[in-house]
């Protein structure tokens, strides 16, 4: 724990220090090193934080810290192979709960399952929740269920939690039970008791509280006779005090009517829907009128998000992203402390409130930027005082980084492309960046955006001294039905090439030297590196891909053992795209060197995609590396993992680029 610190008052100064001096692997190292905080969440009583830490070696450890005492200890380690603990929230006082991913291999299928793991904050009373599973079930329990309320009225220590249902049997016996689909439960986290709260419905996917322990809200989806999900979702509401389920809502995968929260006060809930080209966020009556009022709209942009707060997930706000991220909030308190914060914290970052107390009077919030990781702090409403808690990334404190700028440049057809620019650090501004190496960085998804924040891979190459344009080409999300287009395949020339006239743009300000342009992505990113290798060759100098997708039937193909197939059959499409949008089947055209990272077990990119790259393009006498993480998914979240692609990627660059 750190001193506290007065918001009007004085604040902390740290002069930035330039990584001058370290070679590449040493800053690689300090990158490539994930977050020292994965995940933190503050107690009922806002006396204790607890949070998740990556180990020195595989794995990650729940830390709780006390404000009272300074002292802090680890009450659990989840460092299995195929273990990925996600996150711990408090149940109580003395208690947390903390999911936990588990890989599976079934043959020549990737999949994964949850379970929850309880533990006191003093590291005693590990267990496992139990999955309600017993020996006379008839299938298996994939996902052990989502949390929807962490407090019960007059039950301490109790959660509703969904979970699904499958029949029941014994062999020799008539008697059977044949419930089956999701519900709700009300579970003692002490005893590990359950009671039924919403019966099992075949077909529910999902179920929504009001923060109170009523369930307002249930979405279904139906299967086809093939056993793949319905496109059409429906949902259903509860009007205050009735058991009865009424129609709400329908909508499609590719429509954007979505519930978010429920509103108890109000008596409303938030729903996302599109208006004049973009979504915005609607409050939407419970009481059987259905009357729809606009409560957060947003010219060019999506509203993408509620923002809630406390332990009941009161909905305070909402947010979207225009140049930099924007937390809109209906509450007046917060609105106004949100404001002093981000111009009393150095650098004024943007603010985000992270987790209260039960009471609200305790806050956690996260401030950082372009240049800042972030710092963790805790705010007493009662005292105004703030207290840092913990920084994001400590081996990058006080280290200088790139400021992040957001640009728009002309693509092919004239439309602007918005994206963000970032300088090595020490460059003044674009007027001073001549002809430096440059990094075009396409993000994943597609379905995704780039903000204005930290980035560890951004930084990491403009700390190696390039330049990095990151594009959010048609396709991206936040900017509205009409940019999105048909998203990333099935428009894959359109996305492909206003990544293409980045690096153009690059060249023709002056910022970049054509000699040394390349391009970095990930996942779908990776994919875009490649194509634009395919319909560009020569623009881009060196190739680096990561988890990259490089078949579009490949992908098609990865998901046919999953409930979702059709979805996203429907999303890669068919027609001629498919062959001239695939990669692997163009490696002769490709004419720059092509390093591939890849984890074995990525559930969201079979590894097997960058294989079949890298063979097409040896045999078509291409300079190709394929570096493997065994034991590692899409993210490659592991320090070791993201150090060698940092180590190996920079190298790689500098060989492929003569610098």
């Amino acid at each position: 724990m750190r001193a506290s610190i007065a918001v009007m008052g004085m604040v902390l100064a740290l002069g930035a220090v330039a990584a001058r001096g370290e070679d590449g692997t040493a800053i690689a190292a300090k990158f490539g090193a994930l977050e020292d905080v994965r995940q933190i969440s503050l107690s009922p009583s806002g006396n204790q934080v607890a949070y998740l830490k990556p180990n020195a070696g595989p794995g990650v450890m729940v830390i709780v810290a006390d404000f009272s005492t300074g002292q802090s200890r680890a009450v659990l380690n989840a460092a299995n192979p195929g273990e990925n603990l996600r996150w711990c929230r408090w149940a109580s006082e003395t208690r947390l709960m903390c999911k936990l991913y588990v890989a599976v291999n079934r043959g020549d299928l990737l999949m994964s399952a949850t379970r929850y793991v309880i533990v006191r904050n003093d590291g005693t009373g590990q267990g496992y929740l139990s999955s309600g599973l017993g020996s006379k079930s008839i299938g298996g329990l994939q996902f052990v269920g989502d949390v929807l309320d962490w407090d019960i009225a007059g039950k301490p220590g109790h959660v509703l939690m969904t979970r699904q249902f499958v029949p029941e049997g014994e062999i020799g016996s008539n008697i059977e039970r044949r419930r089956e689909g999701l519900g709700v439960e009300d579970v003692d986290l002490e005893s590990g008791k359950r009671s039924l709260v919403e019966p099992p419905r075949k077909g529910a996917v999902r179920y929504m509280t009001d923060g109170r322990g009523h369930v307002r809200l249930m979405a279904t989806r139906g299967q086809n006779d093939d056993g793949y999900a319905k496109d059409e979702m429906r949902w259903f509401y509860r009007a205050k005090d009735d058991d009865k389920w009424l129609p709400f809502t329908t909508a499609r995968d590719e429509d954007s009517d979505t519930p978010l929260a429920v509103d108890p006060d109000r008596n409303i809930a938030y729903v996302l829907g599109g208006k004049n080209g973009v979504d915005v966020l609607y409050g939407v009556a419970l009481d059987g009128t259905g009357t729809r009022q606009v409560m957060m709209e947003q010219q060019g942009v999506d509203i993408d998000n509620v923002i809630s707060i406390g332990r009941n997930g009161r909905v305070v706000g909402a947010t979207y992203a225009t140049e930099k991220r924007v937390n809109a909030f209906f509450d007046p308190e917060l609105k106004k402390l949100g404001a002093a914060l981000g111009k009393a914290l150095p650098g004024q970052p943007l603010v985000e409130f992270v987790d209260s107390s039960e009471d609200e009077g305790l806050l956690l919030l996260l401030a950082s930027s372009d240049s800042d990781p972030g710092m963790f702090y805790r705010y007493d409403k009662a005292t105004h005082r703030l207290e840092q808690v913990l920084p994001m990334r400590e081996p990058l404190v006080q280290m200088a980084l790139g400021k992040m700028t957001a640009i728009t440049y002309p693509a092919g057809d004239g439309s602007m492309v918005p994206a963000y620019l970032t300088l090595p650090p020490g460059v003044a501004g674009m007027a001073a960046a001549k002809r430096l190496p440059a990094i075009v960085m396409p993000h994943g998804g597609p379905g995704a955006r780039d903000e204005w924040g930290f980035d560890w891979l951004v930084q990491y190459y403009a700390v190696r001294g390039f330049a990095v344009l990151q594009p959010n080409y048609r396709g991206s999300t936040g900017y509205g039905s009409a940019w999105y287009q048909k998203n990333g395949f099935k428009s894959w020339r359109l996305a492909i090439g206003d990544i293409s006239a980045a690096g153009r743009w690059l060249t023709a300000q002056g910022i970049a030297d054509p000699a040394k342009l390349a391009i970095v992505g990930w996942s779908y990113g990776g994919y875009a590196a490649l194509q634009s290798g395919v319909t560009d060759p020569g623009l881009f100098k060196a190739i680096v891909a990561v988890a990259p997708v490089t078949d579009l039937d490949n992908l098609r193909e990865e998901s046919r053992d999953f409930v979702n197939f059709r979805q996203v059959d429907a999303f890669i499409g068919h027609g001629d795209h498919i062959a001239d949008g695939s990669p692997a089947r163009h490696a002769g055209a490709i004419v720059a060197p092509v390093l591939l990272f890849h984890g074995e077990v990525d559930q969201n990119v079979n590894v097997a995609e960058s294989r079949l790259m890298a063979d097409r393009l040896k045999h078509a006498g291409k300079d190709v590396t394929l570096v493997t993480f065994p034991g590692l998914d899409h993210q490659l979240a592991a320090a070791a993992a993201r150090t060698r692609l940092l180590a190996d990627s920079d190298a790689f660059l500098r060989r492929a680029l003569g610098m």
